[in-house]
């Protein structure tokens, strides 16, 4: 047994009904944090329990735990805290089950499924900061530095690719016209991972269980439909993500968040895809390069093939989307696997 588990086996001992527990793992995300169920017996029942293991020299439990509490008490399905220990980094939660989204989702329930976690979404979006945390703000700084993922992990280290001074003008500008629209959006509470693989289905509750939401930040109002509807994971027919992106708009113009028709709404959200999508390409490699997670190199060509799709439809892009289709993708085809074929799309 490592040092962490012994000692993260010892404290959740000591709460009753856990006495005996042995810590099981379960899957975990792309962080330093550990996840592992534990059975509380309680009158003869056993009740599950998620432990989480986030080393404090890594992890900071705090915003986790001001933000779970925020939206649990607005009726979000994040897990309840049921104890913490944030000098060993060690949290006692609520077991949301292990239901992802992303295996369950088949052509028959996607559309009751994306609906509702979109209801869910425009649930989220409207909330205040938790009481003692501000959330950060999606600023320039923070949208500069993502981006950068994008050449610095994936163009530079993972594909060798030589940038001269033209290419780093060209994604200079790519990147202050994105920079600038996710600006001029109206400001939410944006969860910022919020996906199929982060989204647990708790039948029979309609609205999905919400987890990975310790990162998130107030900024724009499209940024976390891109998240769920233009997936790293798993690619929809554009047709089907017009539908639901529509929805989306309806229900956040309701509830009074913004004023945009569907077309400024569209563009904001295509906008805001090539920033997150740059951006998640680029922490694929990272993982794969830094911590060994080699498995994501597999999803960059989906998410590339988004950057792809998007470009093609923007103007101010031609000169980009030229240039990563003759000298990026080809590389990626190379290095990592094909990239998709772009659908036949309504412009």
């Amino acid at each position: 047994m490592d040092n962490r588990l012994q000692l993260l086996t010892e404290w959740i001992r000591h709460f009753p009904g856990l006495e005996n527990a042995s810590p099981e793992p379960v899957a975990g995300d792309a962080s330093f944090r550990r996840y592992f169920r534990v059975w509380q017996q309680q009158n003869g029942q056993s009740q599950p329990l998620i432990v989480m293991d986030a080393p404090p020299e890594h992890e900071d439990c705090r915003p986790f735990l001001a933000i779970a509490r925020h939206w649990h008490q607005h009726g979000i399905a994040v897990p309840d805290i049921k104890a913490e220990n944030l000098e060993q980094g060690f949290l006692l939660l609520e077991d949301l089950g292990d239901q992802l989204m992303l295996p369950a989702v088949t052509a028959d329930n996607a559309d009751a499924l994306y609906r509702q976690a979109l209801q869910e979404l425009a649930r989220i979006a409207p909330l205040g900061d938790p009481a003692g945390y501000p959330l950060p703000p999606y600023d320039e700084a923070l949208l500069d530095r993502e981006m950068a993922l994008f050449p610095d992990w994936l163009l530079e280290q993972h594909l060798e690719l030589k940038l001269d001074n033209q290419d780093r003008a060209l994604l200079d500008t790519a990147f202050g016209l994105l920079r600038e629209s996710a600006l001029a959006q109206p400001v939410v509470t944006v969860h910022r991972d919020y996906h199929s693989r982060n989204l647990l289905i708790r039948e029979p509750q309609a609205a999905p269980g919400v987890i990975d939401f310790q990162d998130a930040v107030r900024g724009p109002v499209t940024y976390d439909a891109v998240s769920l509807l233009k997936d790293c994971y798993v690619r929809w027919p554009e047709s089907t993500i017009r539908q639901w992106l529509e929805h989306y708009r309806q229900l956040t113009l309701d509830a009074g968040l913004h004023r945009a028709d569907a077309d400024t709404f569209r563009q904001w959200f295509d906008l805001m895809g090539l920033q997150r999508h740059l951006k998640a390409a680029g922490i694929f490699a990272r993982l794969a390069i830094r911590d060994g997670k080699t498995g994501y190199l597999a999803d960059i060509p989906r998410t590339v093939s988004y950057i792809r799709d998007a470009s093609a439809r923007q103007p101010a892009f031609r000169h980009f989307h030229e240039w990563l289709c003759t000298t990026v993708i080809p590389r990626i085809e190379e290095r990592i696997g094909a990239v998709p074929q772009p659908e036949n799309q309504p412009s």
